[in-house]
């Protein structure tokens, strides 16, 4: 396997968590009473899955030289 498809691998599992995280933080908020320290918590690790995702975005194109 050679880096390019390694590089889509993880970022489709990113990605995929990225949602997940998303759903899990939509459900928590339906409901009334949420624990706040837990929201934050789920929407820093959403965060720093973006930033992930476009680091390995940014990889993932060639360089252009302008």
């Amino acid at each position: 396997m050679n880096e390019q498809e390694m590089l889509k691998e993880k970022l489709a599992t990113l990605r995929s968590e990225h949602r997940d995280l998303d759903d899990v933080i939509a459900r928590l908020h339906e409901r009334a009473p949420f624990d706040q320290l837990q929201m934050q918590r789920l929407k820093k690790r959403k965060l720093a899955l973006k930033d992930q995702i476009a680091v390995l975005e940014s990889r993932m194109l060639p360089d252009i030289i302008a």
